[in-house]
């Protein structure tokens, strides 16, 4: 084969080769696997010892002269791009840079740091928990055994060990009590997961906030005091509330808590005495202790602070509506 052919055609057309594209293209033509180089390369095996030893060092020889010539001609290129662009645009080094975008906490982060402050100012412990959790925590200990249909309620996304992704921060209720035992009163912010449609106001993956006081003679009227006074202060105004009998398995009697916003009732949490069978699996004596539970969505009270009207912005992609709120 002529190699020296193959050499002096290479070069001739990598020299003129006029932009990156036309170089590819010449670098599969005479180094691909179908090129003539390669072929030649192929052929060597067919050779005797010392016949293949000379055509073996010419053909790496014009091997490398062309991959030098590549690299030279890819050089040149590069640099007339730099001068055309030189001589289209000035550049002043002087100039000052421009300054680095400063990051801010999303709306969801701030109202969750503004909810702890408010609770550790009313003597509230946060005590944070799991994502993943077990079965018992999740379901069993807050009195939803398996055969019972309120579990549909909270379906969720199940992991092949037989965990899951917890869908409260109520079995975080648990840890606490075996933890810290009683008195308690904490609070449990965190992510929560739940396999249900995304619409305006579901998602379902979002932050909640539960709260957990537990001490001799607590009654229902402690804690409609504590959520009208909790709401009022982190939503900045007085706020009219009513509480309307509910079921949870956790609690005994169960309420939920609607507020009044724009003339019209929004429900915004839920509630209710801890049951007794809650208290048993916390370590707790029902018959001494007596307590009450809440919880409601952070990103739903965000909407409420923000005037925001679909609860789907906060994990979207989009960096304009996260600006309007000092939050990008």
């Amino acid at each position: 084969m002529d190699l020296d052919g193959i050499r002096a055609e290479a070069l001739a057309a990598i020299e003129a080769a006029g932009d990156d594209e036309a170089l590819q293209a010449l670098r599969v033509k005479y180094l691909g696997r179908k090129s003539d180089l390669s072929a030649a390369l192929r052929e060597l095996g067919n050779l005797d010892a010392k016949a293949r030893a000379e055509a073996g060092a010419r053909a790496n020889r014009v091997k490398k002269a062309i991959e030098e010539a590549l690299e030279a001609r890819g050089a040149a290129l590069l640099s007339q791009r730099a001068g055309a662009l030189a001589t289209r645009e000035w550049l002043d080094l002087s100039l000052p840079a421009e300054a680095p975008r400063k990051g801010h906490l999303h709306p969801i982060t701030l109202v969750e740091a503004d909810l702890e402050h408010l609770f550790r100012g009313m003597g509230y412990r946060v005590v944070e928990g799991p994502w993943v959790e077990d079965e018992f925590h999740n379901f069993d200990a807050l009195n939803i055994p398996a055969s019972h249909p309120s579990r549909d309620d909270w379906d969720t996304f199940w992991l092949s060990d037989g965990n899951l992704l917890r869908t409260h921060t109520s079995p975080v209720q648990i840890r606490a009590m075996r933890r810290f035992g009683a008195p308690l009163r904490a609070i449990f912010p965190g992510r929560v997961f739940r396999n249900e449609a995304v619409d305006a106001t579901h998602e379902a993956c979002f932050t909640q906030i539960e709260g957990l006081v537990i001490d001799r003679d607590i009654v229902p009227g402690h804690l409609f005091h504590s959520i009208r006074a909790i709401l009022s202060a982190i939503l900045g105004e007085e706020v009219e509330a009513r509480f309307r009998p509910s079921f949870f398995p956790f609690t005994e009697p169960s309420f939920e808590c609607d507020i009044r916003r724009g003339g019209r009732w929004m429900e915004l949490c839920g509630m209710g005495m801890v049951h007794p069978k809650v208290l048993e699996a916390g370590g707790i004596d029902p018959l001494e202790w007596t307590g009450f539970a809440f919880g409601m969505g952070i990103d739903r009270l965000t909407l409420m602070r923000y005037g925001i009207d679909d609860i789907r912005w906060f994990h979207g992609a989009d960096l304009r509506f996260l600006e309007q709120f000092g939050c990008a």
